[in-house]
């Protein structure tokens, strides 16, 4: 099992997210939170998976020089996509109000990326899951935003709280992918990481 396969590692998790710190644990994965700042820019003419796949990087290449040769560096990032748009964080209540609206009632894309980097090599992947939300109204978005105060969540809603229980009509892929971790992929590149 992985756990007993990545023993002689040190798995460095870079994200202050507790959905991510979660799945890391119950995925049996023993872990170690290690932040450093990064100012998430990207180029403008990035799209889709190549914005989450250049975060995850970007955020990654702010441990240059400092891993150690048994340590396995783990950063990620979220990107909500909707008619050619990235849906980041909401910066207020307006902000997610005007995002919720805008999901409501359509289709959308949650991109995940994923990097592997240890001394001597560097990994990426990413997963896309379509969410489609029913026609929210006004009542149900004030609510939420109100309550739940989603400003830590790209797209500004999480699918585990209470407006993915009542809002969500389908999905298609990873559902964990939506919490903020494509777990299977994490899995996968772990063992293809420590295999002999």
């Amino acid at each position: 099992m992985l756990p007993e396969k990545l023993k002689n590692y040190n798995i460095i998790l870079a994200s202050g997210s507790p959905r991510r710190q979660q799945f890391f644990r119950e995925l049996g994965l023993d872990f170690e939170i290690r932040l450093k700042p990064v100012e998430e820019v990207y180029p403008k003419k990035l799209r889709g998976s190549a914005i989450s796949d250049y975060l995850a990087e970007l955020k990654a290449s702010a441990f240059e020089g400092s891993l150690a040769s048994d340590e396995i560096l783990i950063t990620s990032d979220t990107v909500v996509w909707h008619n050619h748009k990235s849906l980041a964080k909401a910066k207020d209540a307006e902000e997610a109000h005007s995002m919720l609206k805008t999901l409501s009632g359509d289709w959308h894309e949650v991109i995940t990326s994923v990097c592997f980097t240890t001394r001597t090599g560097q990994k990426t992947v990413n997963h896309s899951t379509k969410v489609k939300f029913r026609v929210l109204s006004e009542e149900e978005i004030r609510f939420y935003v109100k309550n739940y105060r989603p400003f830590d969540k790209a797209g500004a809603y999480g699918i585990q709280e209470w407006i993915g229980l009542i809002g969500i009509e389908k999905i298609e892929g990873s559902y964990f992918n939506v919490v903020g971790l494509p777990t299977h992929l994490v899995y996968e590149s772990l063992l293809e990481i420590v295999k002999p």
